[in-house]
């Protein structure tokens, strides 16, 4: 068998795997890229890109219903499911190939195929045509990770769902379950519950977006029950009972057990890393909880190799696979780029409204030690939220009273997921709250809110 040698070898094509690949490309290493499934990864294919393509079916769908409020009017107001789900498997689609593109223009080798570390800098790619080798000093492990299923609630594709089912969904639930309220939970529930599903989510933690600021989460709650959507916090789903076309939840809250009937329930509970198979065991790679333990600089306890993305340390965002991609190619490229800051990270969530946030929460900060200073501004403030008839959201940020260093800043209401970047730049270029007051933001736009809401942190606010 022939061997092939590279200077890195990158296992696994997501948005970790394959900008990793391009980056070394660029600073003139001879990379391959292995991969046993779509170009792009979850993200492309079953995450990021058509679940976004959904949501904005789903939010024009909204607004059309809406029409009167705008002086329009809209008659039989419908969707076709198949069709929506069509346009989003075509968007997912269109991305999948601009990958492929990509790949070859940078001159990268894609080997098509389930790849294993067989010796030290040694991979095993097992293809359709047989199994190749390829050598190099520098692997990168970049296999990312799947849906959590927890026994007895494992999906079937029939009644219960993952999130690749509910993707390519072909009929609409009626009543609908979705158990776990992180980003992804969410965001279905967020799209069935607006094209008319009876939603109920339920969350095991006190609250439901649990890793977002306590308040945010608790004006996000208001405005999905005002949508109709039933909410279960501390509640956990126990056990299943699997009927024709029903399924009976179990579902203990406050020490009592409720039984409630669904026709579909989609499990959002988490991810395990996609750890078998890989021979991290033969290598001594060391792992925790299905995830591969790494350095500030993706290097794993074996030389030579590296993890990045899902597969390594939170936060599971598909933005900061891609960051860790880049750094894990300078750095083999022998440059002296930056770890990746988890805190600089932002998190964005598509349901309506939308999330987002960057930094230390609320209750964070104050754990940390800081004293903080606290700013909000509603949308019912701003002029552009009033005119765009989004009225309903808030902005919040958190700064250090010492230093006035932004520690956090947190966002609901409309088009938030793109606003945030502006506080992401702040951070990273270790502005001050001075800074940002000095700035001047365009008017009429959503973004002066982010202006008004530092002011308000020093008592400063114009508008509110």
């Amino acid at each position: 068998m022939a061997v092939q040698s590279f200077d890195m070898i990158v296992i696994g094509a997501g948005p970790g795997g394959y900008v990793c690949a391009i980056r070394g490309a660029q600073l003139g290493l001879k990379v391959a890229v292995v991969e046993r499934e779509n170009l792009g990864g979850i993200c492309l294919n079953w995450g990021c890109i058509p679940t976004k393509a959904l949501l904005r079916s789903s939010e024009v769908f909204h607004l059309m219903e809406r029409a009167k409020e705008f002086g329009l009017s809209a008659e039989k107001i419908g969707y076709d499911l198949d069709a929506v789900v069509k346009r989003s498997r075509g968007v997912a689609k269109q991305l999948s190939g601009g990958v492929g593109h990509l790949l070859k223009k940078n001159k990268v080798t894609v080997i098509m195929g389930e790849a294993t570390l067989t010796a030290k800098g040694e991979v095993t790619v097992k293809t359709d045509k047989g199994s190749e080798k390829l050598n190099s000093k520098n692997i990168v492990l970049a296999t990312g990770a799947r849906a959590r299923e927890l026994p007895g609630l494992e999906a079937d594709g029939d009644l219960v769902w993952t999130y690749r089912h509910a993707l390519s969904a072909t009929r609409m639930p009626k009543k609908l379950l979705v158990i776990g309220s992180g980003a992804i939970g969410i965001e279905f529930a967020s799209f069935f519950n607006t094209l008319g599903a009876d939603t109920t989510v339920v969350e095991v933690m006190e609250r439901i977006l649990p890793v977002e600021d306590a308040e945010i989460a608790a004006f996000a709650r208001k405005r999905f029950e005002k949508q109709g959507m039933k909410i279960m916090e501390k509640a956990m789903v126990k056990q299943l009972d699997r009927g024709k076309g029903k399924v009976v939840a179990h579902i203990e809250m406050g020490g009592k057990i409720e039984k409630q009937e669904f026709d579909t329930v989609i499990s959002a509970v988490g991810i395990v890393g996609n750890v078998e198979g890989l021979g991290l065991e033969k290598m001594g790679i060391k792992e925790d909880r299905s995830h591969v333990i790494t350095d500030p600089y993706c290097r794993t306890n074996v030389e030579g190799i590296f993890a990045i993305g899902d597969l390594a340390a939170p936060p599971w965002l598909a933005h900061k696979a891609s960051h860790e991609g880049v750094m894990v190619a300078e750095l083999v490229a022998g440059q002296h780029p930056h770890p990746v800051k988890p805190e600089s990270i932002a998190g964005c969530t598509y349901c309506n409204p939308q999330i987002a946030s960057v930094g230390y929460t609320e209750a964070k900060a104050k754990e940390k030690g800081y004293d903080i200073k606290v700013g909000r501004f509603p949308f019912i403030g701003n002029g552009k939220a009033i005119a765009l008839g989004e009225a309903e959201g808030m902005v919040k940020t958190v700064f250090d009273a010492k230093t006035g260093e932004l520690l956090g800043a947190h966002m609901v209401g409309a088009e938030v997921t793109e606003l945030i970047q502006g506080y992401v730049i702040g951070r990273q270029l270790e502005t001050t709250e001075e800074d940002l007051m000095h700035t001047v933001f365009p008017h009429p736009t959503l973004s002066e809110m982010m202006h008004e809401s530092v002011l308000d942190a020093y008592g400063k606010a114009i508008h509110f």
